[in-house]
């Protein structure tokens, strides 16, 4: 028996989303169990939607995840005149027929088609669509690894379009027949390509009579929280966007894969090649998969915790901006303690950076209330005391300690107008850490530029 031939197939039309990633994945994970071959294939016949950097967006995507291709990636558009070829081929041998423009409808698209030109032997002319002539009679079965066996009456599928009026080739004419001249044995997809699968069967039983059907698997529809299948203008779905957002591409693996399936011991942190032998498109199961955002971040901050320092700190350094991450070394071990996403380091160390710190107001008033009328003073020693002693953790601390136990305050209120006048903020990675690697001049500079923040004392 033949290898197993696989393929996704997404269209250049915009950010690669994550259903298409997990359609990928899951094709990617039976080739490379089987043996077999993963075929890239960019479907690019709708020319008025087609993203040059779409196409150059899917090939990214897929490499960010690790999913290698052995073949391709081709490009349906390429392959214009032979998906003409084809449909003209079908017309000859009567499976087709010519038809006119359908009048438009009052909200101005064509109204539904109706077989109005079925019998009438129209010649090919400009602006004639070809359309396939669908059975009147009788049923399609389709074989669905996910699904069983679901079965179509004839009666209710349309006489769909092969070539459009412009003598373009549409989308399901040239997924056949590149599915047929690419020898794929398994179209794996959307559960929303469900209901094309009849028409697909037919019109391949009509192009290559008695060649075997592929196999097919219709993966579960992605839902969000409300059970309401995802949406590009409603939900998070760019993959693009994850990554930027600082998902490990490990995790977002990891992920995509329990989107429908699952491992026989019921384990959900895995890597993905530690899951190729296990995985099967027959025990994926049929019913609506949940994107769940807090099980991903939880999968997510869970692995950047599990990153070792050297890996971490090349793993930041894109979203630092062009810092150097060195500088922060020292406080990530703490910083991954405290994120979800990389895009959070950034926030939490940018006042090593930055010539003056990000400022919250909120977090600064809320420091002086704390200090009950000793912000000045506490400041003014602690800037005193950091110009003389020496600069390690220990002293830092102890300077504060002391100017706290000045003016009657525990070392939690007394460090919390220290923190916002060196970071601009009320949290972040350990004080006294930060305040050795930010330096002595600078750190002195900051706490004496916010003592002119502290407001007078009511008259």
């Amino acid at each position: 028996m033949a290898a197993p031939r696989l393929r996704i197939a997404p269209s250049p039309t915009g950010l690669f989303h994550v259903g298409t990633a997990r359609t990928a994945l899951f094709n990617w994970l039976e080739a490379r169990r089987t043996g077999g071959t993963f075929v890239l294939r960019i479907e690019d016949t709708d020319v008025d939607r087609n993203l040059l950097e779409a196409a150059d967006g899917i090939q990214r995507s897929m490499e960010w995840l690790g999913l290698d291709w052995d073949e391709g990636p081709f490009f349906q558009s390429e392959r214009r005149e032979r998906h003409i070829e084809a449909a003209l081929s079908l017309a000859e041998a009567g499976w087709a027929y010519w038809s006119d423009p359908m009048p438009l409808a009052p909200d101005g698209k064509p109204e539904r088609y109706d077989g109005r030109d079925r019998d009438r032997g129209l010649e090919r002319a400009p602006g004639r669509a070809l359309r396939f002539r669908s059975p009147d009679e009788g049923s399609t079965r389709v074989t669905d690894l996910v699904r069983g066996e679901p079965t179509f009456p004839n009666a209710v599928l349309e006489d769909f379009g092969l070539l459009k009026g412009t003598g373009g080739p549409l989308f399901l004419l040239a997924n056949v027949v590149d599915d047929l001249d690419m020898a794929i044995t398994h179209v794996v997809r959307g559960e929303d390509h469900l209901s094309n699968t009849p028409k697909y069967q037919l019109l391949w039983e009509a192009i290559a009579p008695g060649t075997p059907l592929p196999l097919f698997a219709h993966l579960p529809l992605i839902v969000n929280e409300k059970r309401q299948k995802l949406s590009k203008r409603r939900d998070k779905v760019a993959l693009e966007q994850f990554r930027d957002e600082g998902y490990l591409p490990e995790v977002m693996g990891n992920f995509l894969a329990l989107l429908g399936w699952s491992p026989a011991n019921g384990r959900e942190r895995f890597r993905i090649d530690e899951v190729v032998k296990e995985f099967s498109l027959a025990d994926v199961v049929p019913s609506s998969a949940f994107f769940d955002l807090k099980k991903l971040d939880s999968f997510n901050g869970d692995a950047i915790r599990e990153l070792g320092a050297d890996d971490l700190l090349e793993r930041v350094r894109p979203f630092l901006g062009g810092w150097d991450p060195e500088r922060a070394r020292p406080l990530l071990s703490e910083v991954q303690t405290r994120i979800v996403r990389l895009d959070g380091v950034a926030p939490m160390v940018d006042f090593l950076y930055l010539d003056e710190p990000a400022w919250d107001d909120a977090s600064w008033e809320k420091a002086v209330r704390q200090t009950s009328g000793a912000t000045a003073g506490l400041l003014g020693t602690v800037a005193d005391g950091w110009a003389r002693c020496r600069w390690d953790v220990e002293a830092v601390r102890e300077v504060v300690v002391e100017a706290g136990a000045a003016a009657g305050l525990n070392l939690k209120k007394a460090q919390a107008p220290v923190r916002v006048a060196l970071t601009g903020r009320s949290v972040g990675p350990p004080l006294f850490e930060s305040t050795v690697i930010l330096g002595r001049a600078e750190a002195v500079r900051r706490v004496r530029a916010a003592l002119e923040r502290v407001p007078p004392p009511p008259a």
